[in-house]
């Protein structure tokens, strides 16, 4: 009774925090969407830069060396021609996916300061539309699966020390034949010898 109670307490956490899922991956697609907006600003600026002076983006990343200022504007625009990248492309997958279908793309939700900028916002919701729905569903299941795991790792070692030890086994193809107990032999009474010519006279 107590690990049925356990476990749906896992359900329940499991169903309330998975379904909430749905509502914070539309909040963090807006914020991304936020994201990239910004960063497009500073590539198409970079790039214009470039383009006025006769060179492409990597050429023009290959001049800003010659001193520790430059160098460090070289490595932090590389990071940003990547960070605008990474985050195009996750932004045009989320995009493109529902809001049941990006329950499967955490790894598109993993923007450090994205997440957490979304995070300080969200207020957890009550789940009224069906992706909620099938997200509390999922969590539930999940999270009364994880408990019951977890609960049957910690308790199998007390149930083996509580299990009575058993009898040896006869080994495989050997059969054991029930003792047969003889009865107990009867006490030998020696012959009376009989007297030829000898008569008996029966008692009267």
């Amino acid at each position: 009774m107590i690990l049925r109670a356990l476990a749906l307490c896992g359900g329940l956490a499991g169903a309330s925090g998975l379904s909430q899922y749905p509502e914070f991956s539309q909040q963090y697609l807006q914020r991304l969407a936020g994201q990239v907006d910004a960063l497009d600003v500073v590539v198409a600026d970079f790039e214009a830069s470039a383009f006025r002076a006769g060179l492409t983006r990597s050429q023009a990343l290959a001049e800003l060396t010659g001193t520790p200022f430059l160098s460090d504007r070289q490595a932090d625009m590389r990071r940003t021609f990547r960070r605008h990248a990474v985050l195009t492309d996750n932004l045009s997958a989320l995009r493109d996916a529902s809001p049941l279908g990006r329950i499967i793309m955490p790894q598109r939700i993993a923007d450090p300061a994205t997440f957490a900028a979304t995070w300080s916002d969200f207020r957890p919701a009550l789940p009224l539309t069906f992706a909620g729905l099938v997200s509390g569903l999922a969590g539930l299941a999940l999270g009364w699966a994880i408990v019951r795991m977890l609960l049957g790792l910690i308790l199998t070692p007390v149930r083996r020390t509580r299990m009575p030890r058993a009898h040896p086994r006869a080994p495989a193809g050997h059969r054991t034949e029930p003792a047969v107990v003889r009865p107990a032999a009867a006490p030998h009474v020696p012959p009376v010898p009989r007297l030829s010519g000898v008569r008996r006279d029966t008692p009267t």
